[in-house]
């Protein structure tokens, strides 16, 4: 066992058995309070994070041909101003590639250590990446600790335990005899070795820039594969202050640090193509729009490729004990991150009829009502609302809110408004955007809305509300589903008609973050309808980015 591996053998351990059992757990701090951490770790964290503005980010890479950067905060409307490498794609390449085979020789178990020293090390960065989430993404500090923090760093030791599972499910030798015929024996001496795909391009979302960059660089980077990680150019921040610990990490421990690099670009100039057409790319994992994950699950031919993408996340409701429980939930996922994550809620399919409601009908009216009242409590006190909301990341976002806003007329059920975010009267902010709509408007919801819009849907009935649903989630894509039934036999009529689909399905949730996705025990994406080919994880996220060749000796063989 190497050094690394052994400092962090308890972590992997846990990690393992967590994947197995599927049991609540996380293998760092959610809460960034200082009642928690006292008062020394927040500042310093925050004093960190200033200390980068206004300058060049402390990386140095081969191929370097300049300086760029154009991250502007959501909560200032300030430049950032800090400058990040602009490399020259043959450059970069050429020196990864000088890289690739001591890294490729390497133990699995060497490889892995290495990946859970750099996971430690940015989970002691966890305060000063969330100043840095918060004025890139526009997340709350909250938000950006936990879901950008803690809950990203799960998800990629969670890819890196699937990966070690994998690599140890392969021996590293064997011992074989079988008899051919009356006389002959034959004893075979076989070793097998795992060989890397090449390189992997990480291509990260703006609006939680470390949710797919974790999992996505330590099932790379374990299996033997170097790394580019190319950040949003609203976004980089976050991912540069990765690829820095990745840098730092790898010198330390032996290696060569550009196995980790960072490709910074601008709207202007993306590098995102020439990466991924590189012919040298074998893997390429990528977060963010539908069209462009599209696109590269099409376009890339003999490379892998994994999407994590974006769908028409809905709720089913069909009956409730609880109509203000209920509503609360619903509209908690329409607040929060300002609608902005894989999991929010976009298409609330009631039928015309209305509900039952502990027996008694409620209409689809005062249904709908409900869910805007919903929104309305937790909107209530500002900085309770600044913490659930955070900022819209980009001026876009809010032209699509206008966009809807115009299109829906009169038909608009809660407009959307700025609220003002205590502490930033600059932030950009709107509140949830609530339409009325009915199956004659197939064309405004059978599409990821990204930000806070969201459709109450009348649909003519129950079963015409579930069929809408699950057919836009297997037309379109889904990530998250909802159903909220207190009939059983409808309960499983839904979660069929989901899985059928290819979706996931949640019933009945209350009382908790409905768009939470928990690591080690909640599958993140299936991978059987558009909103995505991969899953956060499983051995399928692994297991493809190393093969297997193997020798065979009979008598004499060379040293191992």
């Amino acid at each position: 066992m190497t050094a690394l591996l052994q400092k962090h053998q308890d972590l992997l351990t846990k990690a393992l058995d967590a994947c197995a059992h599927r049991y609540a757990w996380s293998g760092w701090p959610e809460n960034p309070s200082s009642k928690i951490h006292g008062e020394e770790k927040p500042a310093a964290g925050l004093a960190r994070f200033e200390s980068l503005l206004g300058q060049h980010f402390p990386l140095l890479q081969p191929g370097e041909i300049g300086r760029v950067g154009e991250e502007v905060s959501p909560y200032t409307g300030e430049p950032l101003g800090v400058r990040y490498p602009q490399m020259d794609p043959q450059g970069l390449f050429a020196a990864i590639n000088v890289a690739r085979p001591g890294w490729a020789a390497a133990s699995p178990e060497a490889r892995v250590g290495v990946c859970l020293e750099i996971l430690q090390r940015c989970g002691e960065q966890l305060f000063e990446n969330a100043h840095a989430t918060m004025h890139t993404s526009g997340q709350s500090y909250v938000m950006a600790f936990a879901g950008s923090g803690a809950n990203a760093l799960d998800r990629g030791l969670e890819a890196l335990a699937y990966a070690h599972k994998a690599m140890q499910d392969v021996p590293a030798t064997a011992h074989w005899e079988r008899q051919f015929g009356r006389d002959g024996v034959a004893s075979l001496e076989k070793r097998y070795r795992l060989l890397p795909r090449g390189i992997g391009v990480v291509v990260c979302c703006a609006t939680f820039p470390l949710w797919n960059t974790y999992p996505a660089l330590c099932a790379s980077l374990a299996t033997g594969n170097p790394v580019i990680l190319k950040p949003h150019p609203a976004a980089t921040l976050p991912v540069a202050m990765v690829a820095k610990v990745c840098r730092e990490v790898l010198a330390e421990a032996g290696f060569d640090p550009n196995l980790v690099t960072l490709a910074a670009d601008t709207r202007a100039e993306p590098a995102t193509l020439p990466l991924v057409q590189h012919p040298d790319t074998a893997i390429i994992d990528f977060t963010g729009s539908p069209r462009f994950g599209s696109w590269l699950e099409q376009n890339c031919p003999g490379k892998l490729v994994y999407t994590e993408t974006a769908g028409c996340n809905s709720v089913v409701l069909e009956s409730t004990d609880d109509l203000t429980a209920t509503a609360r939930a619903i509209a908690h996922s329409l607040c929060q991150a300002s609608a902005q994550m894989c999991t929010s809620v976009q298409n609330i399919h009631i039928p015309a009829a209305g509900i039952q409601v502990g027996g008694e009908t409620v209409s689809h009216a005062d249904v709908a009502q409900a869910i805007c009242a919903a929104v309305d409590h937790w909107l209530a006190e500002p900085r309770a609302a600044a913490t659930l909301c955070g900022t819209l990341f980009d001026p876009t976002v809010q032209a699509n809110v206008d966009r809807y806003r115009e299109l829906a007329g009169g038909r608009i059920l809660r407009d959307s408004a700025p609220y003002d975010n205590p502490g930033f009267p600059a932030a950009r902010t709107a509140t949830p955007l609530v339409i009325a709509a009915t199956e004659a408007d197939r064309d405004w919801y059978r599409q990821e809305v990204f930000g806070p819009v969201s459709f109450i849907i009348a649909n003519d009935s129950l079963e015409a509300c579930l069929a809408d649903a699950t057919g836009n989630a297997r037309d379109c894509g889904a990530i998250t589903s909802h159903v909220y039934s207190t009939d059983p036999a409808f309960l499983g009529r839904a979660v069929d008609a989901y899985h059928a689909a290819g979706a996931s399905v949640a019933c009945n949730l209350t009382g908790m973050p409905i768009n939470f996705a928990a690591a080690y025990s909640d599958f993140h994406v299936t991978g059987l309808n558009p909103a995505g080919n991969a899953c956060l994880a499983d051995l399928a996220f692994v297991s493809n980015r190393f093969r297997i060749v193997q020798s065979k000796f009979m008598g004499v063989a060379p040293a191992a």
